[in-house]
């Protein structure tokens, strides 16, 4: 989903969701590539008038969905529970299959969490192959990923409420 200096998704498709609550939890790994995709999430929920926010930091990528997961079971029962989860992470390709083994098991984690959990799981982890990359994709030449998971969530969390009417 890249574009030249704009992003694809546009504000249609979501409904007032002044109510909805958001956790986006990030990784420590690469820290000035997550907090830049946190902070242009971060812009488009408030800009979306959405402010119950929640942040999260973990040690690195692998540890997203167990997060994920235990922030969900954690606020079962305390009307806390939010109405979308954004998993934020940068993942740099180096000179050994670790790349390939913590992509791959993130966003199977991250699929797994969006078929078992009864809301939405927004994958915001960039995989790329330099820090370059990286920087195209948090304001640059591919837009803010950051600000596309945002819209992500919430047009999701639309389409739920859709189909609870």
């Amino acid at each position: 989903m890249s574009t030249n200096n704009q992003s694809l998704l546009k504000h249609t498709g979501i409904l007032n969701l002044e109510d909805a609550s958001v956790v986006m939890v990030s990784t420590e790994w690469n820290d000035a590539v997550t907090n830049e995709l946190v902070a242009g999430c971060e812009r488009t929920l408030r800009e979306n008038k959405v402010t119950k926010l929640c942040k999260v930091v973990v040690p690195g990528a692998f540890e997203l969905p167990f997060a994920v997961k235990q922030y969900w079971e954690s606020t079962k029962g305390t009307g806390k529970q939010p109405s979308a989860i954004i998993a934020f992470g940068c993942v740099i390709r180096g000179g050994t299959p670790h790349f390939e083994y913590v992509c791959q098991a993130v966003t199977d984690g991250i699929l797994q969490l969006n078929l078992q959990l009864p809301i939405p799981v927004i994958f915001g982890v960039l995989t790329v192959d330099n820090q370059q990359q990286a920087d195209e994709r948090i304001g640059g030449i591919h837009g803010h990923k950051g600000e596309e998971a945002a819209l992500t969530a919430l047009k999701m969390v639309s389409f739920l409420r859709k189909l609870a009417k």
